[in-house]
C-alpha cells in the first residue's frame, strides 16, 4: 500500500512536472493572431476542427518528445542542440514570412474547397505545418518535453508513472491549446481589426526573436563543446 501511494505521488510530481516545465512555452496567447491570420478566411467550424487536430497534433508530438525523444536522436545520432538549431531556423523563417506579410494577403487568397472531402484533406494539411509545429509545439517545448523525459531519475520509481504523467500533463496541455484556439475567434472580435493588425505584427517579431534565440541556445552549446573538446 505504501509503494501505492509513493507511485501515485510521483506520478502527480511528474504531471505537475512536466505542465510547469511546457506550459509557458506552448501555445502563448500572442499565437491567437497568427493562428487568425493563417486560418483567414476559414468559417468558425472550419477553426474549431482546426482546434481540434492541432490539439490531438500537439498531444502526439509532446508524448513522443517525452517518452522517446532521446532514443529518436541517438538514433539518428543527433543532439539536442542539432534540434535547436535546426527548430530555432524554421521558427525564424516563419515569423519572417509573417513579419512581412501585407495586410490583405488573407483576404487575396481564395476561400478553401468546398467539397466535404477537399475541405478536410484541406484542414488536415493546414493542421500539421505551420500551426502545429513550429506555432504551437515549436523546437523549444519539443527540447524541453525531452529533456524532462531524460532527466527522469533511473530507478526512481516505476516505468507506468511516467507514462501516465506524461499522458496526463500532455493531455492538458492539449486541452489548452484546443480552447485557446477554439475561442481565438470571438477574442479576436473583442479586440478588434486595428488592434488585431498591430498585435499580429508584434507578435510575428516575437516569433521571429524567439527563433533567433532558439538558434542561437543550440549554436551556443554546439560552440561549447568545441570549445572543450580543443583545451
Amino acid at each position: 500500500m505504501p509503494s501505492m501511494h509513493a507511485a501515485i505521488a510521483e506520478l502527480m510530481r511528474t504531471s505537475l512536472l512536466i505542465v510547469g516545465a511546457l506550459f509557458p512555452i506552448v501555445d502563448g496567447p500572442d499565437n491567437i493572431p497568427i493562428f487568425l491570420l493563417l486560418t483567414t478566411g476559414l468559417s468558425a467550424e472550419s477553426r474549431a476542427v482546426l482546434a481540434r487536430k492541432i490539439a490531438v497534433n500537439s498531444f502526439a508530438l509532446l508524448v513522443v518528445s517525452v517518452l522517446i525523444g532521446t532514443h529518436i536522436l541517438a538514433f539518428f545520432g543527433i543532439s539536442l542542440p542539432v534540434v535547436q538549431v535546426g527548430g530555432g531556423l524554421l521558427v525564424t523563417v516563419v515569423g519572417w514570412q509573417l513579419l512581412n506579410r501585407p495586410d490583405d494577403d488573407g483576404k487575396a487568397h481564395a476561400s478553401p474547397p468546398k467539397s466535404p472531402q477537399a475541405s478536410y484533406l484541406y484542414l488536415s494539411s493546414r493542421a500539421f505545418y505551420p500551426l502545429t509545429m513550429p506555432l504551437s509545439v515549436g523546437p523549444g517545448s519539443i527540447s524541453v518535453a525531452i529533456a524532462v523525459g531524460a532527466n527522469r531519475a533511473p530507478g526512481g520509481g516505476a516505468r507506468w508513472t511516467l507514462v501516465a504523467a506524461a499522458v496526463l500533463g500532455c493531455a492538458l496541455m492539449a486541452l489548452i491549446i484546443f480552447l485557446t484556439y477554439r475561442f481565438a475567434e470571438p477574442i479576436g472580435r473583442a479586440v478588434g481589426d486595428t488592434a488585431m493588425n498591430i498585435i499580429i505584427r508584434l507578435s510575428s517579431f516575437i516569433l521571429l526573436c524567439i527563433g533567433v534565440q532558439i538558434v542561437w541556445n543550440g549554436a551556443s552549446a554546439l560552440l561549447e563543446t568545441v570549445y572543450v573538446m580543443r583545451r
